[in-house]
């Protein structure tokens, strides 16, 4: 994961001066943001565990010169 500029303790001051209902809002929003992660991750490794099974489909010389597209 990148290094973010943002100091963690900064973070949560700023979170916890917000109403409740914008902590909901905050929760949310990383909840969203987990999930979006899980998913990216997920279709990177079905496309890893794919990538053996389409080699015989993709790397074969009939085909290769829609490589160049």
């Amino acid at each position: 994961m990148q290094m973010s500029t943002v100091n963690e303790q900064d973070l949560i001051v700023k979170i916890k001066s917000l109403p409740p209902e914008k902590i909901a809002v905050v929760d949310d929003f990383v909840e969203f943001l987990h999930h979006r992660v899980e998913k990216f991750l997920l279709s990177m490794a079905a496309a890893k565990m794919s990538e053996k099974s389409f080699q015989a489909v993709w790397g074969n010389p009939e085909d290769a010169e829609y490589d160049n597209l």
